[in-house]
């Protein structure tokens, strides 16, 4: 009988842990701050993993040129730690003061880019798209994406009650989005254009523009896109050979066909860290635009799914703060950040993997390249604002206790244990 009640008992009580569990994890969900740690979290470890993976993949480049194998490595670190501070102020700032600033941010954008066709400017790989200054490259078009995004969500926040007229919608974010976009075109820069378009694509769908503007809108875009791959022999052959059945992949498909092979020699768990072959001087741009492909083949078919899950973490949390916030100039901003920083991965990520033609944009945080290290990191503490600024998140984190207290809490039981 009172084995029986023993099983009675068991059986009462085993359904009721899975709905306490399930609740604890709505809880935590639900939280205040869990846009801030969930977003805080995934930056620190693709900024770590890529600064692991650039020291592995560009150390056989930096011999080759003539310098220490720590050479990329130490120059992306430094990137690394001028943009903590940065990120630490852009997770600072309240939204208030990002629109107050939006006008005055877009003009010193436009201006950089401008100074770009002066004889500041520097031509790299038929791209004029760089200043040097101070012996230092500066890739002004980068800030830029920064810039358009906050001044779309302020611009598109004040009008939101008149975006469903086709006036308000164009004036003044069609003029001044083909100004930004436009010269970054006239210095060839296909790639990044793209990636301002996602920018002004992201901030008008949270606006809430009606969809047959969008979709008018794509359908320009879409043919600009066309007419200027189709005006540049070097961009129509790029397609052509994608598009091929039999492209030379001694030729035209030579990198993507060894960033494919990059992968597929990793396997499931990869030839380990720094065992990479394609570096060798077979995969060109391997710790820039290619770096997924050595991530597959030293990290295996896990360190990529590593990185598509915390991407697609980000995405998770871009949608909670836009779905979360109340003020409409942070739910835009985060819209056109996302789209900017998510677009960018999926297009980078798509292109090592062969489902798109070669189009010349580094990873998010992973890739090597100083200025869109610092500004991706500026961009991702904008977004940690908007996460801390969040119902209830400001109230939350200010009753943490302090890292001091958390500490001594700590000692204090493992004390107490001892004793």
């Amino acid at each position: 009988m009172a084995a029986g009640t023993g099983v009675r008992a068991g059986a009462g009580r085993a359904p009721s842990a899975e709905p306490a569990e399930h609740s604890a994890m709505l809880g935590y969900w639900n939280s205040a701050v869990t846009s801030y740690y969930l977003l805080t979290g995934t930056t620190v470890l693709l900024l770590s993993l890529g600064l692991v993976m650039v020291l592995s993949s560009s150390s056989v480049d930096s011999l080759a040129a003539g310098h220490s194998p720590y050479a990329i490595a130490l120059n992306q670190g430094l990137y690394a730690l001028i943009g903590l501070p940065l990120l630490w102020l852009a997770s600072r700032t309240p939204p208030k003061v990002l629109k107050r600033v939006a006008w005055p941010l877009l003009a010193a954008a436009v201006f950089a880019q401008l100074l770009v066709f002066s004889p500041l400017g520097v031509t790299r790989n038929g791209n004029r798209n760089w200043l040097v200054v101070a012996g230092q490259s500066i890739q002004p078009s980068e800030a830029a994406k920064i810039a358009l995004a906050i001044w779309l969500a302020a611009v598109l926040a004040r009008k939101r009650p008149l975006l469903r007229q086709w006036a308000h919608v164009a004036l003044p974010m069609l003029p001044v989005a083909v100004l930004v976009v436009g010269l970054v075109l006239a210095g060839h820069d296909l790639g990044t254009a793209l990636i301002l378009l996602f920018v002004i694509a992201g901030a008008v769908f949270v606006a809430g523009v009606p969809m047959r503007m969008l979709v008018g809108m794509g359908a320009i875009a879409g043919l600009v896109v066309y007419q200027l791959v189709d005006a540049s022999k070097n961009r129509s052959d790029r397609i052509g050979s994608f598009l091929s059945t039999n492209c030379d992949i001694a030729g035209a498909c030579y990198q993507t066909q060894h960033g494919i092979w990059g992968l597929a020699s990793g396997g499931w768990w990869g030839l380990g860290l720094g065992a990479s072959r394609e570096k060798w001087s077979y995969l060109p741009a391997a710790h820039n635009d290619f770096i997924f492909a050595i991530i597959g083949e030293e990290l295996g078919l896990l360190g990529t799914l590593l990185v598509l899950v915390l991407f697609g973490v980000m995405a998770l949390v871009i949608t909670r703060i836009v779905h979360r916030h109340k003020d409409p100039f942070v739910k835009i901003a985060t819209g056109a950040i996302g789209c900017w920083l998510l677009g960018q991965a999926l297009i980078n990520i798509g292109v090592v993997i062969g489902l798109l033609p070669v189009v010349g944009v580094p990873l998010p945080l992973v890739s090597a390249g100083g200025s869109a290290l610092i500004t991706t990191m500026v961009a991702l503490g904008i977004l940690i604002s908007f996460a801390r600024t969040e119902p209830g998140a400001a109230e939350a984190l200010a009753a943490r206790p302090g890292l001091v207290r958390r500490s001594l809490a700590v000692v204090s039981r493992s004390r107490a244990r001892r004793v």
